[in-house]
């Protein structure tokens, strides 16, 4: 891919922190819905409302605000010199971006429709199966907000293959044209 211009890589920069703040945000929210239905229960008003507000934010958040961020991440990463493998941060982040974005869209937005419908027909909802997914997920993203700031690790094998093959040409470019001239002229 080609590299980003400074104006679309910025652009882009700010819609996926914009998104990935998105996501860490809407996580947070589902955690304390998630807390409320199963510290209150599906029977009660609270815990109802609860459940049936997390089918709205699943059903309109979740998915368009994980895809988004996928999306961006990655082209970030194969329009700058980051790479997507050339790093261990970068690499380590679009793997765990892409698990819990199948694990949102596949299945906590499945558990939280089943909540939903099981309290529209007022029966019981396993509490612990609408704490656990948002739990983990506020987890995965505080993870991958700080390794985004450190960038620890360093590069991988491919990374210093590639740093390596940028400094030859560096070096290339550098060295005499075979020119030679004389000293006393």
């Amino acid at each position: 891919m080609q590299r980003l211009s400074r104006p679309a890589r910025r652009a882009l920069l700010v819609v996926h922190v914009t998104s990935s703040a998105c996501w860490l945000g809407l996580s947070l929210c589902l955690l304390a819905l998630g807390l409320t239905g199963a510290a209150t229960g599906a029977g009660s008003d609270a815990g109802a409302g609860a459940y049936r507000s997390m089918k709205v934010f699943g059903d309109w958040l979740l998915t368009p605000v994980a895809l988004l961020t996928l999306l961006t991440g990655l082209l970030l990463s194969l329009g700058t010199p980051w790479g997507l493998a050339r790093y261990r941060w970068v690499y380590t982040k679009f793997w765990l971006t892409l698990a819990t974005t199948a694990a949102s869209v596949l299945a906590f937005r499945a558990t939280i429709n089943e909540a939903a419908s099981a309290v529209g027909a007022g029966d019981e909802v396993g509490a612990v199966d609408l704490v656990i997914p948002p739990s983990v997920s506020l987890a995965a993203y505080a993870f991958m907000t700080a390794i985004s700031v450190l960038k620890p690790w360093g590069p991988t094998r491919r990374g210093r293959a590639a740093r390596r093959r940028d400094r030859g040409r560096a070096d290339q470019s550098a060295a005499p044209t075979g020119r030679r001239t004389s000293a006393g002229a």
